[in-house]
């Protein structure tokens, strides 16, 4: 299996599997194991340290938007705060979003209902301080399709990206080259402040 076919699988096989329960479903496997192994030896070229989790939802619920997503230890190990790298799956059409995120968990409890327009805010004034990738992760919104505090959060969160359709998946080289862009914008978003510079020019602005 390669990173392509793992992506295209969750794609493909994520609606008829959510009519089954998760627990044991191979699917369920494929998103927590089987890609995330694939992203992991798509980041080998790549000078780490990485870690990577896939998520296909929670107990005995599927997951609305599920992800596979690459976290730098130093910053978050978690998707619930700080700033990821991450695939997203839409509900309603056939393709995934390479997505530069925000944390939103933790947005949604300091923010409550102005957690969206915070999240987007802040996304636009750190597109600002990475306009040297703007052509090559061109996608400055996603949408996922389902309604709910966590995808819409997702949506809001979202920095910059790709979208890639069903066809896009088989170019192998094409996804590693994307990945290797996008684990270099998160790096300038490290070396540029990251959130917590972003916090205090979003607090500090008149009400």
């Amino acid at each position: 299996m390669s990173l392509g076919h793992a992506l295209r699988r969750i794609i493909e096989e994520y609606p008829l599997a959510r009519l089954d329960p998760p627990a044991g479903h191979p699917l369920a496997s494929v998103i927590r194991r089987g890609a995330p192994d694939e992203l992991r030896a798509a980041l080998e070229t790549i000078d780490g340290p990485f870690l990577v989790k896939g998520s296909p939802g929670r107990g005995s619920n599927w997951a609305a938007v599920p992800w596979v997503a690459v976290f730098d230890p130093a910053i978050t190990t978690s998707a619930t705060r700080g700033y990821y790298l991450v695939y997203l799956f839409p509900a309603h059409r056939e393709v995934v979003h390479l997505s530069l995120a925000q944390g939103t968990v933790a947005a949604i409890r300091e923010h409550g209902p102005a957690a969206g327009p915070y999240l987007r805010a802040s996304g636009d004034a750190l597109r600002s301080r990475l306009t040297d990738f703007a052509d090559r992760l061109p996608n400055a919104t996603i949408t996922l399709g389902s309604t709910g505090e966590l995808p819409e959060g997702y949506e809001a969160a979202h920095i910059f990206g790709l979208t890639y359709g069903l066809d896009d998946l088989g170019d192998e080289s094409r996804l590693r080259a994307d990945l290797a862009v996008g684990v270099a914008a998160y790096r300038a978003l490290k070396a540029r402040g990251g959130l917590q510079r972003q916090k205090a020019l979003i607090d500090s602005r008149p009400a």
